[in-house]
């Protein structure tokens, strides 16, 4: 299966998802059933190495074809494609670093091919970061991890914004191994975990957000929970650098699906009443073209940045990334604007697009981390220069 076969089935699917949206849209909980489905179309293979019959051949080659899959994908259900975003973004880790020095090469070599395996067995890879107080910078983690007799640990501490709890088998944290002082990754085994507490994993509340309501982007308790460290440790920045150009396409892939899904509604609801628009709706929706515009030209910038220079698209994609999700908030509210109160009525499309995309901004880092990270790198661009 390829990527352009995997993205007709998603689109197939996506289609089906947005004929229900006006109830989708009202749930606060995900459907198993909607990633069976998707399993089923190959979308777990974006994870997986084509050497091993997955979608994955390289950052340069691979980004543009999944980003499309996950856009896609957005147009019908923003939830589920945010959701399912995790599972590239999570193995991209490994994809994105074929080679690691000694003494970790055989070790990194047999992880990889242990998280792809979980892929090709249907198990989906999530995300679960974020700490009370953190700020969204996972290098601020005060979750402390644990050394077993048996090479494994065992992980303690609060975490939030599981998104897709519930639904996935594996789930990627950050902690401080004991007696160490910097943070590290690590992934647990949540396949089937009681909530309870009785197996070291106690829910401490489930996701209320404004927008992106139904990812189950739950809060939890660790105690002593079983972890596996990351087969090159020390190297959280390393492999998060690499990963990095890809995962913002990825998540912005997402933005764009929404906001598009949004605009083409619109679009399509505006032309039949073109002539009775008043003056302000007229110029707010030649507005709502240029945002439009804008959006696409910043995400294929941003895709054609990674095409041609790999891991080392970071500024453009960081930058697009920030743009699109401004842009797409802005639109968005024009268009609530334009089609009036109805918008924020339940079952219309507009104001859920709206809260979904603003969402996607606050949450894909928290702006002020986003907003840092841009400038300290145009700092550095600045001082390598001549």
């Amino acid at each position: 299966m390829d990527a352009r076969e995997v993205q007709d089935r998603v689109a197939a699917i996506a289609a089906d998802f947005a004929k229900d949206r006006s109830i989708r849209q009202l749930r606060r909980s995900l459907e198993l059933d909607d990633f069976r489905r998707l399993a089923d179309a190959g979308f777990l293979l974006t994870g997986v190495p084509a050497s091993r019959g997955g979608l994955w051949i390289d950052i340069e080659k691979s980004t543009r074809p999944v980003s499309e899959i996950l856009r896609t994908l957005a147009k019908g259900d923003p939830s589920v494609a945010l959701v399912s975003s995790m599972h590239p973004a999570v193995l991209s880790f490994w994809l994105c670093q074929d080679q690691v020095p000694e003494p970790f090469t055989e070790a990194w070599k047999s992880q990889k091919e242990l998280v792809a395996q979980v892929a090709l067995n249907g198990g989906w890879w999530g995300t679960i970061t974020s700490e009370p107080g953190s700020g969204g910078d996972v290098l601020k983690t005060k979750a402390v991890a644990q050394p077993t007799d048996h090479d494994g640990y065992k992980i303690s501490g609060q975490k939030h914004f599981g998104s897709g709890s519930g639904i996935t088998s594996y789930m990627i944290t950050t902690a401080i191994s004991e007696g160490e002082g910097a943070a590290d990754w690590f992934f647990m085994n949540v396949d089937g975990a009681k909530w309870d507490g009785s197996a070291g994993i106690k829910l401490i509340s489930e996701w209320d957000g404004h927008g992106m309501i139904a990812t189950q982007s739950h809060a939890f308790d660790f105690s002593n929970y079983s972890a596996t460290r990351i087969a090159w440790p020390d190297n959280l920045r390393t492999i998060a650098a690499a990963a990095g150009p890809f995962i913002s396409s990825i998540f912005t892939a997402v933005i764009v699906g929404v906001a598009e899904a949004a605009f083409e509604a619109a679009r399509a609801q505006i032309f039949k009443r073109r002539d009775d628009l008043k003056p302000y709706e007229q110029v707010e929706w030649a507005r709502v073209e240029n945002e439009a515009w804008i959006m696409h030209a910043a995400y294929e910038s941003m895709l054609r940045a990674v095409e041609t220079k790999g891991a080392n698209a970071a500024v453009e994609t960081l930058h697009a990334k920030t743009a699109v999700a401004e842009i797409a908030e802005s639109m968005t509210a024009r268009i609530c604007r334009i089609t009036g109160g109805g918008s924020f009525h339940r079952a219309s499309h507009f104001g859920w697009a709206f809260e979904d995309v603003r969402a996607l901004g606050f949450l894909r880092p928290p702006w002020s981390l986003a907003f840092e990270a841009a400038l300290q790198r145009t700092w550095d661009q600045l001082e390598q220069m001549p």
